[in-house]
This record gives C-alpha cells, structure tokens and sequence, in this order.
C-alpha cells in the first residue's frame, strides 16, 4: 500500500530516449531511398545518353554549365554572406539589448516604416541580411521590424542605389525601385505585425528571442524594485576579448546559413542548366507575361542585388518597363537561394508566405506600371 501511494504522489516519469535513435534511423533511411529512387529515375531518363557518344558529350557540357553556374552564383554570394555574419557577430556582443528597447517602436506602422529603412544603417544584400536578421531577431526585434527590414534593406541601401543610379540614371528606374521595394516591405512587415514571435521563428531563434524578451521585461521591473544589499557590477571584458568573441560568433553564424547558401546555389544551378534563360525570355513580351517572365527570371537567376541593375539593363530593350522594375524589386527579395536561407530563421510555413507576399504585390505593381504608365 505505502508503494503505490508513493508512487502515485511521485509518478515515475517514462524516459522516451530509447526512441529517439531508431526516430533517427527511420529518417536517415528515408532520405536514402528517396535518393536512392531519384538516382534510378534520372539514370532510366538519361540511360540512352549515356550509353551513346553524342549523348555522353551532350551530358558533359550540361554538367560543365551546371558546374560553372553553381560556382558563379556561390562565389558571388559568400563575400555578402561573410560581411553579414561579421555584421552579426558584432551585433551579438557589442550592441546592448537595452540600445534596441530604447530606440526602435514596438508599434505596428512605425516599426514596419523603421525596418524597411534599417538597410540604409546596414547596407547588406540578400545573403548578408539573412545572419543581420537572425541575430537582431534573437535581441528581441519585433516580428514586423524584422521582415520589413529583411524585404527592404537588399534593395534600400547606399550600395544599391548607387549602382542603380549607375546603371540607369536618374530616373523611374531608380526612385520606382526604391520607393516599390520600401511599400511592400513595409506592407509585408505590417500583416506580420499580427503574428507572435513562436508563431514564425524556428524554435532556436525563439528561444533565444524569448529570453531576451523577459530579460528586457526583469530590466524595466528591476528599475523600480529596491535591493537591501549591494551587489558588485560586473567586469566588462576586455576589447579584445569581445572582438574575439564576436568574430567566433560570426564563424559560427556563416556556417549555419552556409549551408543553405549552398543548397540554393546547387538548386539555382539546377534551374538554370535544365530551363536555359532563352525559354524564359520565351515566355511573354505583353504586359502581363513579360511581368510573370521576368519575376521568374529573377528568382532562378539569384543574382546579387549589388550588381542585378546591370543584368535588368541588358533587358531594358526587349521586354516592358514594368517587367524590368518587377525584376529588381521581387529578385532581391526572394530568390531560390536566399528563400532557402530563409529557413534558417523561419517556419517553412512562413517562408512559403515570404515569397507568395512579395511574388503577388511585385506583380501587381508591374502589371499596373505597364497598363498605366508605360515608360
């Protein structure tokens, strides 16, 4: 009697650690037979190019494209990353908790208005805002700060528009992509105004952001309380020391996005060996599929937002100005590698609506251009 009510007032709890490892089995093993039957099924398409001559070579220079695209879209993109992992690294250890309390609105328009001009403090790409975001987010950033300043700041930043101004002057081209990009940032950033943190971060980012959270919470609570007894300040560390910790924090935060970094150049690279920019180009020259052509064109391309004017400059003959200010606004935004990057920080459900959001608004925007405007 005595051992069942102990046992009832202290309930022995079920350990589930057995469990995890053959949970762990079962979804290494899928993912082999899944690779395993997308290997069968790519040998059975090509099994007749390979076991020709002209077939064999035809595979090859596929496979050099494939190689060279993947390179060109990687090499491109890691000196961003790195910049940014660096700019996060910095964040971590040398920006207060109570800088961000203090400064930035927790308030649904002023911080949609404050994320969507954030880019021009940190002027980095789509790959450098990616490690920015995630680091601010785990500072405590309100959830439309950080996807207004996540949209905005690759296109709304001094590096851009300077080589936007480069490439086409003064003119639609450039305040069309400037002011564009900012509105629907900022429009994006407001509906996410309505989301709670849990709701759209990965479960590291929340906890992390939820911490900072309630520390920022003790502090305003620990204002007015009176403390009987003194306690000693800590010791700041040196300089030195937090500059080393800060560049170990930036390695760290470059080989976690890394990784998606890569994963989206192989998928881009993909893309673009199997669906060749001509069939693209193909698709539309009226106002309504030039618009659809270039927004897709944009999104397989990947390329820096740094450099894309020059791209979009050598289409400003052939399809519609609407089109091309689609292209430079969606593209920076989201493309195949930044949308897996994307991952890193958010729920996939949430990445799915990051790239449906700006895809529609972006679209509307240069169908109407193009109705209406046409210049």
């Amino acid at each position: 009697m005595l051992t069942e009510k102990s046992s009832d007032l202290y309930p022995v709890e079920v350990s589930n650690a057995p469990d995890a490892a053959p949970t762990t089995h079962s979804k290494l093993l899928r993912w082999f037979l899944t690779l395993l039957l997308v290997g069968l099924m790519v040998a059975a398409i090509f099994a007749n190019a390979l076991t020709t001559g002209a077939g064999r070579i035809f595979l090859l220079q596929r496979f050099q494209t494939f190689v060279t695209i993947f390179l060109g879209i990687f090499i491109e993109a890691t000196p961003f990353l790195l910049a940014g992992s660096l700019v996060s690294g910095l964040i971590d250890v040398f920006l207060d908790q109570s800088l961000l309390d203090r400064y930035l609105p927790r308030r649904a328009l002023p911080a949609a208005l404050a994320g969507a001009s954030l880019g021009l403090i940190f002027p980095v790409c789509e790959c450098g805002v990616v490690p920015v975001a995630r680091r601010l987010y785990e500072k405590g950033l309100p959830s439309s700060l950080g996807i207004a300043f996540l949209l905005a700041a690759p296109v709304v930043n001094p590096i851009v528009i300077v080589s936007t101004y480069t490439a086409f002057g003064w003119g639609p081209m450039l305040w069309g992509r400037v002011i564009f990009s900012f509105l629907v940032a900022m429009l994006i950033g407001l509906v996410f105004h309505f989301a709670e943190p849990q709701e759209i971060l990965r479960p590291k980012v929340k906890l992390t952001h939820n911490h900072a959270h309630h520390e920022h919470e003790h502090h305003e609570h620990g204002q007015d309380a009176h403390h009987d007894h003194a306690e000693a300040a800590p010791v700041a560390p040196h300089f030195t020391a937090r500059l080393h910790q800060a560049l170990n924090t930036a390695g760290d935060d470059f080989l976690d996005v890394a990784r998606y970094l890569v994963m989206g150049s192989l998928l881009a690279a993909t893309m673009q060996t199997l669906v060749p920019q001509s069939a693209l180009l193909a698709i539309g020259r009226g106002p309504i599929l030039s618009v659809i052509a270039m927004q897709l064109l944009a999104f397989v391309l990947s390329v820096c937002s740094t450099v894309d004017a020059f791209l979009a400059l050598a289409f400003s003959g052939i399809f519609t100005t609407g089109s091309i200010l689609t292209f430079l606004t969606f593209g920076p935004m989201v493309d195949i590698k930044s949308s897996l990057m994307f991952l890193g920080v958010f729920n996939r459900r949430v990445v799915l609506y990051l790239i449906i959001l700006p895809l529609l608004l972006t679209m509307l925007i240069g169908i109407f251009w193009n109705l209406n405007v046409g210049i």
